[in-house]
Formats: C-alpha cells, structure tokens, sequence
C-alpha cells in the first residue's frame, strides 16, 4: 500500500510521520510544500507518476485564518486550487484521496453537534475557502474521503496549546476567552483515525467528522493545559467581544462523530484525556 502525504512539515503531516513506524503495511511518502507544491499541477502530477500512490492524504492547507481575512488570494490558491488539483491528479491516477477539512465550513449557530448533512455557512473567508475546496472535490473525484475536524493541536507546528505554554513563560497573567465552545483535537489521534480509514478498505466515500470526545471553551482548555503541565498562572475568562479579531470564530462548533467511529469502528478519546496522554 502506497500513501502520499502533502503539507508534511505541518502538524498533521509530522504526527502522520510520528505514527508511521507503525504500520510496516503501508509505505508512506512524505511531501513538505516545498516538495510538492498542491498549487502546481505538473509537480503533483510529476511525483504521482514517480511513485503511484494508492493513497494521498492531503495535509496541505493554508490555515492562518485571521491573515486569510486579507490574503484571500492565497487562502484560495491553496485551500480552493490546491484541493481541485489533488483531485483531478488522484482521478487520473486512481488514487483515493483523504481531504483535512475544518469545522469553519459551519457558521456555530447551532447548540447541538454538527452532522455531515448539516447545512454550511462559513463566515470567514479561512472557512469559505475550505468549504469550496471541499466541493471541488466532490465535483472532481469519486474516490475519496473529506474529513473534518476541529481545534487541532499538537507537540508539532503552530497551535493553541504551544502558544499557551510560551505566553505562561512571558507573563503572570492570560485573558482567554471563555464563550466559544469546541472540541480539541489532538493531531496523533486524527492521523491515526485517517490511517484507519485507509487500512479499512471502505468504499463508503463521502464527508466524515473526527474530533476528540467532549467540549469545551478555549478558556477550559488553556486551564487544563496549565493543570497538566503544573503551570501556575493568573487565569481570566472573558467574552470574544473583549477579544476581537480579523476572522469571526463560530461560537459553536462541536462535531458529531457517530458516523465516522460507526464506519470504521474507531474509538475517541475524550479531548481532556488525550491531552493528558500526549503531554
């Protein structure tokens, strides 16, 4: 079994590496964007010829989504060119492709958890992008799996929890805010459901949900990363109106899962218990 992996140098795409060991059945590639640009047909299609994937898992992503409220151009070329690209490229090469997609793609109106047939409406432009990438690909390819997920964090890259920590070190006090609900999910258990989904043989394509179990504000978050790494720090919870930026974050966007852990028999960690394990 062949597996390509683009965005290599992202959290999603080292924790993909970190898990690799583990799977002498599959002989993954690793792309970095400087390797393979999603953005340029004829270098995906040049790597696609050279080593033939079964498999391509697109962590590739422009995620900076404050900066994509200003930089839509970019955002676009990546998240909306990029993922037509990969799915042309994998039709072509019968390759089924497996799609990193974001909670964004939903506007957070709702107080129950997200389905796969819920309605979209992204309000930024990091989300609309990312949902036009998603429809790219349903128009372009049969085979593949589009997986969203939400809060993603890791010991790799750029993320909420790392950012925690390093602001712990510069300062005696944090204002978090504490109205925005959601699940974190940590990047290992996100690769490892994505490899699951590979090694399954499923033909069910479609739209997936995949986040750890359980909610939380980014407040309770930032508390039980401080909890668990014994930090101590003075704590203030406050509304996102004390805390404007570029991009609207939906206020809620819990993801429910029943449909990927009933397809590929996976079972979720509670986000708090993943954080615990992985630190």
């Amino acid at each position: 079994m062949v597996v390509l992996v683009t965005g290599a140098n992202g959290q999603l795409g080292q924790s993909l590496q970190f898990i690799s060991k583990h799977y002498s059945d599959i002989q993954f590639h690793f792309y970095s964007s400087s390797e393979l640009d999603i953005t340029n047909k004829n270098n995906i299609k040049e790597i696609f010829s050279l080593i033939k994937p079964d498999f391509c898992i697109n962590a590739a992503a422009y995620t900076a989504v404050d900066k994509a409220e200003t930089e839509t151009e970019k955002a676009s070329l990546v998240n909306v060119i990029g993922a037509k690209n990969m799915a042309q490229i994998c039709n072509e090469f019968y390759a089924t492709l497996i799609h990193v997609s974001t909670d964004f793609v939903f506007d957070g109106i709702k107080e129950t958890p997200y389905t796969e047939e819920d309605t979209t409406n992204p309000q930024g432009v990091y989300g609309k992008t990312k949902r036009e990438g998603e429809m790219e690909i349903i128009k372009n390819l049969k085979h593949y799996f589009i997986v969203r997920t939400s809060w993603l964090y890791s010991s790799f890259g750029n993320n909420f929890m790392k950012t925690m920590l390093k602001l712990s070190k510069e300062r005696d006090k944090l204002n978090v805010v504490n109205d925005q609900i959601g699940t974190p999910t940590h990047a290992i258990d996100l690769a490892q459901a994505l490899v699951k989904i590979i090694l399954s043989g499923s033909k069910n394509y479609g739209i997936y949900h995949f986040s750890n179990e359980g909610n939380t504000s980014w407040y309770g978050f930032a508390k039980e990363i401080f909890n668990i790494n014994n930090t101590i720090i003075d704590l203030k919870p406050i509304p996102t109106s004390e805390f404007p930026t570029p991009a609207v974050r939906p206020k809620y966007s819990v993801l429910d899962k029943s449909k990927i852990k009933a397809e590929f028999h996976i079972s979720i960690k509670e986000w708090a218990d993943s954080l615990k394990f992985y630190n």
